[in-house]
Parts: structure tokens; sequence; C-alpha cells
């Protein structure tokens, strides 16, 4: 709509009453195909007697009877459709249409409802039994190959991420667990000559498995998680004790 929601009402003021009327889908999708190209078929509507109600029908333009895509065949869409008409009711139904420039339009009143439907015969019944088998077919069907795909992807034994998991979780099972008291003399060693370490560098100075040097460096250490020195680990104040003038880094 537009930013003001104004709504042309030329159509009330004008008075026009439109029908209102539901159609078999196929039909619809026939209409698309013709766009552009005119008239898609004829509506008759005559009255028998002088009172008598009104008998409406619509006949398909040849051209457009042809249905394609349905289970690969051709088949043909019934030409003749005879409306049943009904009241409107109680209700107050109107058409709106929309342009490009988003501006909304009464086109009228909804006067007369009608359903417009295919005359029964061999074309249409034909046609509803190929539309339920096409809709009664599974989505996945299996399907015997005469010969290997060698064009797609091929399975392998195991990944190389899974294969350098089970590397280094084999590693730390050939890690036995030192006493705490050895391993502390060797963190405490380390942290002399440098103040910052990552974790990759202590297990390899300690040769321990990460849980459990983890385990003691949360006693003795603190893990930096932001600044210069991100993701390394030094002694708590009451432990530093450095070499040379290093630990001037604070």
């Amino acid at each position: 709509m537009s930013e003001k929601g104004e709504v042309d009402l030329t159509g009330a003021k004008q008075n026009t009453g439109v029908w209102l009327v539901k159609v078999p889908k196929y039909l619809s999708q026939q209409w698309a195909k013709a766009t552009g190209r005119g008239e898609v078929g004829k509506l008759r509507i005559c009255k028998k007697g002088i009172q008598g109600k009104a008998e409406v029908s619509f006949t398909l333009n040849e051209e457009l009877t042809v249905i394609e895509g349905i289970e690969d065949k051709t088949v043909s869409a019934p030409r003749e459709h005879p409306f049943t008409m009904q009241s409107v009711g109680g209700q107050t139904l109107a058409v709106f249409t929309e342009n490009s420039s988003d501006k909304i339009a009464l086109e009228g009143v909804v006067v007369q409802r009608a359903e417009c439907r295919p005359a029964v015969s061999e074309s249409y019944m034909r046609l509803k039994r190929l539309q339920i088998e096409e809709s009664s077919k599974p989505v996945r069907l299996s399907q015997q190959l005469q010969s290997p795909v060698t064009n797609n992807y091929k399975p392998v034994a195991n990944h190389t991420s899974n294969l350098e998991y089970e590397r280094k979780k084999k590693e730390e099972g050939k890690r036995a667990r030192a006493d705490k008291q050895q391993v502390l003399d060797m963190l405490f060693s380390a942290f002399e000559k440098h103040q910052y370490y990552n974790i990759k560098d202590l297990v390899d100075i300690t040769k321990q498995p990460v849980i459990y040097l983890k385990e003691i460096l949360r006693d003795i250490g603190i893990y930096n998680v932001k600044g210069t020195h991100k993701n390394t680990w030094e002694l708590k104040p009451e432990y530093r004790h450095y070499q040379g003038e290093e630990k001037t880094d604070e």
C-alpha cells in the first residue's frame, strides 16, 4: 500500500458489481499459460423462461486444453465448465487491485458467487485419475543401478580430522602422570626462565597429560584471557620469582 494508505474508490462510486468465481486449479494454470495471448475462452449466460434462473457456462479455448507433465504424459483438459451459482448471503465482499506504484484500487463489490466445475467427461476422468496417481507417488523411490557410480563422492575409511584426534588421544594415553610435587618443580623451574607460557609449551616441558597439567596450574597459576599475553599462563603473585628483568613486563 502507499505510505498514506490511500485507496482509489472510483469503483464504489460507479457501483460496479463483480462476480467471485472459484475455478479448478488446472484451469487457472492453463489460463496463466495464455498470458499475453488474449482470449482464454468464452462465457455464456442465458435464461430459461421469463423469470428463469440464469445458466452460466465457460468453454475453454481448444489450444489451452493440452496439459503436459503428468506422469510424462500429455492429457486433455475438459473444455466445458458449467457454473454452480451461489448467493452472497449476508456478507459484504469486495475486489481490490494493486498496481506497480503500490496504489490500491477498489474494483467493485461482489454481487454474485459461483463455482466453475468441469463437465463430467472421459477426458476429465482420465485427468483426475492421473492427478491422483501423481499425488500418491512416494517422494523417494529405490532404483536399481545397471553400472557402478564413479563420479560421486566416495566414502573413506576415516577422515583426516578423526585420525588427528585419535593420534592426540593416543599420545595423551602414553603420558603417565608424574608425582604432583615433581610436576610443580618442573613448572617453577620453567617460570624462573620466562613469565608466560602457553599450554602446549608446558605440556612439552613436563610431558604430562593436558587435563592433569591444568589441574595443577589452577593451584599456582593465572590464565590470561585478554591483553598482550592472551591465552597464556603465568604464576600467581605469591609464587613469582623470575630471572633477569622479565618480571618488569607488568
